[in-house]
């Protein structure tokens, strides 16, 4: 059905007639706020019918309708979305696999009893031979460029706060 093929103005007033008394009725049962709102919202046919605006609504209307349903027919789209599932469903596997690879060190180390290990994969604790000297825990390097407030954190020493 074409834009032209339908009567708008009986439509509309029609619609906006009907909201009108639901509006009335809403205002006795919920009170005046409601019921005005109710009442703007039925009015909004009606105006647009008067100011003209309802060509424009009903070509972004159809253009809208027309998106969405060649998306949801359109086995290359259904494809593309499987794709950005795939994506998604990577990225959280990765960042898992980030945080385990940044806390085992962590806990071999906790578990030795020494203290934990840098996440690149520094010094770790191994059990030392009876007649060996332990040696000493290498310092952690600070992560390059990972933190966002790394240039923060620097200011914020050099003015002895933190």
């Amino acid at each position: 059905m074409s834009f032209d093929q339908i009567a708008w103005l009986p439509l509309c007033a029609g619609v906006t007639g009907v909201g009108v008394v639901l509006s009335v009725l809403l205002m006795r049962r919920r009170g005046a706020a409601a019921g005005t709102r109710a009442l703007a919202w039925s009015l909004l046919p009606m105006a647009a019918y008067l100011t003209g605006a309802l060509p424009a609504l009903w070509q972004v209307g159809t253009a809208v309708a027309g998106f969405f349903a060649g998306m949801v027919l359109s086995p290359v789209v259904w494809a593309g979305v499987a794709v950005a599932g795939l994506s998604a469903a990577l990225f959280a596997v990765s960042g898992v696999l980030r945080r385990r690879r940044a806390a085992a060190p962590a806990a071999g180390a906790a578990a030795a009893g020494g203290p934990p290990a840098a996440p690149g994969g520094g010094a770790t604790a191994r059990p030392q031979a009876s007649g060996a000297a332990p040696r000493k825990a290498v310092p952690a390097a600070k992560p390059a460029a990972d933190d966002d407030f790394s240039d923060i954190e620097a200011i914020l020493k050099r003015r002895g706060i933190g």
